[in-house]
């Protein structure tokens, strides 16, 4: 057999630094089976997003992908670059400047605006970005601002996960 070698296993805290931007290697489209799923999982009643005749009378004329799908599809796109080794301490905000519809494909960018060590957890660090969401057409369907607690290099829980053969 050959030599193993080592898969990207994301960002730790020393890996960061302000200004960095880092754009997902993969783009999501979203369908409308994708969004019509969503939006019942989250029982959002909102017609907008399921009802194709009800959304023809609005502005849009078509339905609109529920924005938390937006949101999880985003923010799942740069976990690889970012909280792959960590975890969401919080949002600052989120904006929603243009509509997203089925079909429409998804890429995250995002830019690391701040890094310091937690003052609670010297095992780890708070590195906090601003994220955009863009459609195919460079168009920005969401943005916001967010921390995430980072592991230290030294101290993350990285042991391989993948069992070794009997």
């Amino acid at each position: 057999m050959g030599k193993v070698k080592q898969g990207w296993i994301g960002r730790f805290l020393e890996d960061f630094e302000v200004g960095d931007i880092y754009r997902s290697r993969l783009g999501r489209t979203i369908s409308d089976t994708d969004n019509a799923q969503f939006t019942m999982i989250t029982n959002n009643s909102n017609q907008i997003h399921f009802n194709a005749h009800y959304a023809a009378r609005t502005e849009f004329r078509k339905p609109l992908v529920n924005s938390a799908l937006t949101l999880s599809v985003v923010a799942g796109l740069a976990v690889s670059d970012l909280s792959e080794n960590g975890f969401a301490l919080g949002w600052d905000y989120i904006k929603l400047p243009n509509p997203v519809f089925g079909g429409d494909t998804l890429y995250a960018e995002t830019e690391v605006l701040e890094v310091r060590p937690s003052k609670s957890r010297p095992t780890q660090g708070i590195v906090k970005v601003r994220t955009c969401g863009l459609n195919q057409d460079g168009a920005v369907v969401i943005e916001y601002v967010r921390s995430v607690m980072v592991w230290k290099r030294d101290s993350a829980p990285v042991a391989s996960t993948f069992p070794e053969r009997a």
